[in-house]
């Protein structure tokens, strides 16, 4: 199919600080700490990820789509949330 990404993604080890995953020749560390939504995903839905655009990975059974940029800076891209504390 034509414009469909081809990089290699892989995900290698899952700890309990986060996982590893593998791109082509890159190999970046997703903590948990900056990651917290991967914290209580099951091995599969981790390790289930797709390359829907050339820096975009999205994990399905999680329903989360990330920048690859922000795995490789997450401070340039802090947490935010809409929700208010009650």
């Amino acid at each position: 199919m034509h414009g469909m990404p081809t990089s290699e993604i892989e995900v290698s080890v899952v700890s309990n600080k986060g996982f590893w995953l593998l791109l082509d020749d890159e190999e970046l560390f997703v903590p948990f700490s900056e990651f917290p939504w991967f914290k209580q995903g099951t091995i599969e839905a981790i390790t289930t990820v797709e390359m829907p655009s050339p820096d975009r990975l999205y994990w399905s059974l999680l329903d989360i789509d990330l920048s690859i940029a922000s795995i490789r800076n997450p401070s340039a891209f802090p947490l935010v949330s809409r929700l208010t504390a009650r």
